[in-house]
């Protein structure tokens, strides 16, 4: 069978899967080249809750390892900074079990602000004076509040690592 006859056959959707593709796109993002290395100060933390800050800059640290092609580095030799607090941690109730009178499932809310600055020349390169990620945990099927803040902290920084993105 030859190509053609495939291509009248075969939804054009499928074409990637059986590799007929090759339009010249690319799924790589589209990184500032002019940035190698990156320093994540510790954040700080208006709340008083343990180790949230520690935990956020380890989760975004973690994240910028993964998916970028910046390197972490010390201050001094860094080529940009990210500095950061967290802001305010609320949890609502949304809804509450008739027969044990405790919550069926909480809402959290976490509020931070960040802000990534060239170190070199001393540019904001971003800048997010209140930047909201929500999740929820539900109590009785075991979920606790660490685990709610887990997936929040580590939503938070893939998000925070997506805004160091150019532009297209």
């Amino acid at each position: 069978m030859n190509v053609q006859r495939v291509l009248k056959v075969v939804p054009l959707a499928w074409l990637g899967l059986i590799g007929l593709t090759g339009c010249g796109y690319s799924t790589a993002r589209p990184f500032r080249t002019d940035i190698q290395t990156i320093h994540v100060e510790m954040f700080q933390s208006k709340e008083f809750r343990r180790e949230l800050e520690f935990r956020l800059t380890e989760a975004i640290i973690k994240r910028i390892e993964m998916d970028t092609p910046y390197r972490i580095a010390g201050r001094r030799t860094a080529d940009a900074v990210l500095t950061g607090e967290i802001l305010k941690v609320e949890n609502r109730t949304f809804g509450d079990d008739a027969d044990t009178d405790r919550p069926r499932e909480i809402g959290s809310t976490v509020i931070i602000r960040y802000r990534l600055k060239d170190a070199r020349n001393g540019d904001i390169l971003v800048d997010r004076p209140r930047f909201i990620y929500q999740t929820s945990h539900i109590p009785p099927v075991g979920e606790t509040f660490v685990q709610a803040m887990t997936r929040a902290l580590d939503g938070m920084a893939e998000q925070m690592v997506e805004t160091m993105e150019v532009d297209w």
